[in-house]
């Protein structure tokens, strides 16, 4: 378990000024979200699995992880990243855990959940492309300064578990990836046991659950409306 941190702290007992909590805005509240860590399945989408090349029957799922600052909050900007020709959108519902823990049983994972969001897994097709074939970690493809565009979390008691419902992305007006909730590889709950099995979750984490089918690139100029139903629409412009 981590040590406690003591509460008294403040910026002058740092050798460095500590950097501020990452957080998201709640839905119908002033109140914030604070962001821990942020996880995210890869290819849980079967179309989206054998559009990359994989396929979606054989495999359990496997995970990456994106840092908090990662995150674009409160902007419609997403800045083209540096040392690549290649950024692609990867439209995803985003899970917000309001409890942790390891080992969750399966029919107590919905439990931890706080609320959701629309989220985009801006990702360096490129880079990413050279890691797997070197098999080395994702992180330069992945991880990269504002890669994770993201939403306000609704909470469920707004929204209720989405567990079905449309999800889709358009760019300059373009439909270029539609799929359903329900056509999820690894439910919500099914994902929350099993990374329980690999990590302690904690309340602040952010689960990025997967791309339907339809991934492509982005140039600057662009704009990309991901909309997943009941949570609403996010706008975002490639600068």
């Amino acid at each position: 378990m981590a040590a406690a941190v003591p509460s008294a702290q403040t910026p002058e007992d740092f050798v460095l000024h500590p950097h501020p909590v990452v957080s998201l805005p709640v839905t119908g509240t002033d109140k914030r979200f604070p962001v821990h860590r942020i996880y995210c399945v890869g290819r849980n989408y079967a179309a989206h699995a054998v559009e990359m090349g994989h396929d979606p029957d054989k495999e359990p799922p496997f995970f990456f992880q994106k840092n908090p600052d990662n995150l674009v909050v409160e902007s419609d900007r997403f800045p083209y990243p540096d040392a690549t020709t290649d950024v692609h959108h990867e439209i995803e519902l985003v899970v917000a855990l309001a409890k942790g823990g390891t080992d969750i049983p399966l029919d107590q994972a919905l439990d931890t959940v706080y609320g959701y969001a629309v989220g985009l897994d801006m990702t360096r097709r490129d880079l990413q492309g050279q890691a797997k074939k070197q098999g080395r970690p994702w992180e330069v493809g992945k991880a990269f300064e504002h890669s994770a565009p993201c939403g306000p979390i609704s909470p469920v008691a707004e929204t209720g578990h989405l567990d079905q419902g449309e999800i889709s992305l358009i760019v300059n007006g373009e439909r270029r990836q539609e799929g359903d909730l329900n056509q999820l590889i690894w439910k919500v709950p099914e994902t929350i046991a099993y990374l329980s099995g690999l990590f302690e979750l904690a309340p602040g984490d952010l689960i990025f659950t997967g791309t339907p089918a339809g991934v492509g690139p982005v140039v600057r100029g662009d704009v990309m409306v991901g909309h997943i139903e009941g949570l609403g629409d996010l706008k975002v412009q490639v600068t």
